[in-house]
């Protein structure tokens, strides 16, 4: 037995994988990660992979960056970690300044956790609290849309909106408010999109109104619902819901883990409709895809509703272990630098025109249905029929054969059922990015043709 079929052996018999299937998993050959280099993964047989979702969509600018690894390798010679309860440490306090500086405006507070899933957590527990202490108390329930995904902690999941990963938690979870996912391609109001005047706004506009007085705030992924399959809010849609929360008095979330540092086109996806949430969450691409480090930054109201004398007791009551870990905070630190010195954004926007041009020279295959794209973000969605829109059977798994096929032109992708979903590194080349789409339409092809 070769060393690749001991591991995969190893791995099918102690290991419990994420959102896998695992019976299908024991009958598969896995691969295996031994390395990176660049845009690329490599297994431990040699070949090579593009790395097509960013190591699911935390990776900006490539495997073994040097400048990312030599401010880790600078921080590790002073200090790995330190408790962040109580005591603070040079790379939070930089980190948090540079934050601000690049966040949208209005935000004065950065509070550090693990991951997208805490950092959202920790923005639903202050919301709460802020209106708690404002004197708000009926203020205590939520607005979310259908579709939503905001992490797998249970109040995150509480705020998500996907029954296939959700509805099974439901006796654990605190009941939202939902309204319409704005999905222009599955219509909830049965309007097109050149005619529909925008009517999911307005119907969101109504519910806002209506709850006003029992809602803590609106959670929202702004632009861009990644895990539901890359839909894409209609132009308008945000600034509108962020002029009624305010006019409301209804305080905004921003989920910004996914469309965070670059991925839109923007440094965050607030920015194109020059917004600024109540609080906004950002991870994944925080360190460059090199640590997990999570932040939830907030405005001046937000945080002095916590400040008072010790006996009242007004503290956020919230932390983890390795809260603001200064191995991550060097890596988000040089990340930033990247971003600031090296014209990554205009990069993006020469990558995204690529890859519109790119995409719609495969839109027209009779089984994709839609192809939505915003920045370096793509969700490409086949269909049995595209006159109805009716989707395959499950049982067909076309997503993953699709994905599967394409490892053959040497990318690594991972579907979300049937929406082919392209995230690239931001460091992509123009030929690379060519590559990856006409290798997902050959896969289109092949697969639906057996």
């Amino acid at each position: 037995m070769n060393r690749t079929e001991s591991l995969r052996q190893k791995d099918r018999k102690i290991i419990w994988h994420p959102f896998t299937q695992m019976a299908d998993w024991e009958k598969e050959a896995p691969l295996i990660i031994e390395r990176g280099e660049g845009n690329y993964l490599i297994d431990t047989e040699g070949r090579r992979y593009f790395d097509g979702v960013s190591s699911l969509w935390v990776n900006l600018f490539g495997h073994r960056r040097r400048e990312i690894d030599e401010a880790i390798r600078s921080q590790l010679d002073r200090l790995a970690h330190s408790t962040f309860l109580g005591l603070s440490h040079v790379p939070a306090v930089e980190l948090s300044e540079r934050l601000l500086t690049v966040a949208p405006e209005g935000f004065s507070r950065v509070f550090y956790s693990d991951n997208g899933s805490t950092a959202m957590e920790i923005a639903i527990k202050m919301a709460l609290q802020y209106w708690q202490q404002k004197g708000g108390r009926k203020k205590q329930t939520f607005m979310t849309l259908t579709e939503a995904y905001h992490g797998d902690t249970i109040g995150a999941v509480s705020a998500g909106g996907i029954d296939l990963f959700h509805k099974i938690f439901q006796p654990l979870l605190f009941t939202t408010h939902r309204i319409p996912t704005p999905h222009c391609y599955r219509c909830p109001y049965g309007m097109a999109r050149k005619s529909c005047g925008l009517v999911c706004a307005a119907r969101m506009e109504e519910e806002v109104r209506r709850y006003r007085q029992e809602l803590a705030a609106m959670i929202v992924e702004p632009l861009v619902q990644g895990a539901a399959g890359m839909l894409m809010m209609p132009e308008g849609y945000l600034a509108r819901l962020r002029e009624v929360t305010r006019e409301c008095e209804v305080l905004l979330i921003c989920d910004e883990v996914a469309t965070g540092f670059g991925r839109t086109g923007t440094m965050f996806a607030c920015e194109q409709e020059e917004i600024s949430p109540d609080i906004m969450a950002v991870a994944k691409g925080l360190t460059g895809g090199y640590l997990p480090l999570a932040a939830t930054l907030t405005t001046k109201e937000v945080y002095d509703a916590f400040l008072g004398r010790y006996e009242e007791f007004k503290a956020f009551f919230h932390g983890h272990s390795y809260t603001a870990n200064p191995l991550g905070c060097a890596a988000a630190l040089a990340t930033l630098s990247i971003f600031e010195e090296q014209g990554v954004l205009k990069h993006v926007a020469s990558l995204s025109g690529i890859m519109a041009e790119e995409l719609a020279k495969i839109e027209r295959r009779r089984c994709i249905g839609d192809i939505r794209q915003k920045g370096l973000m793509v969700g490409i969605e086949i269909v049995e029929d595209r006159h109805t829109k009716a989707p395959f059977p499950p049982e067909k798994k076309v997503g993953q054969k699709v994905v599967r096929k394409v490892r053959e032109k040497g990318i690594i992708l991972r579907p979300l059922g049937d929406v082919i979903v392209l995230m690239p590194p931001l460091s992509s080349t123009e030929d690379e990015i060519r590559h990856l789409v006409g290798s997902v339409g050959w896969a289109i092809d092949l697969v639906l043709a057996e």
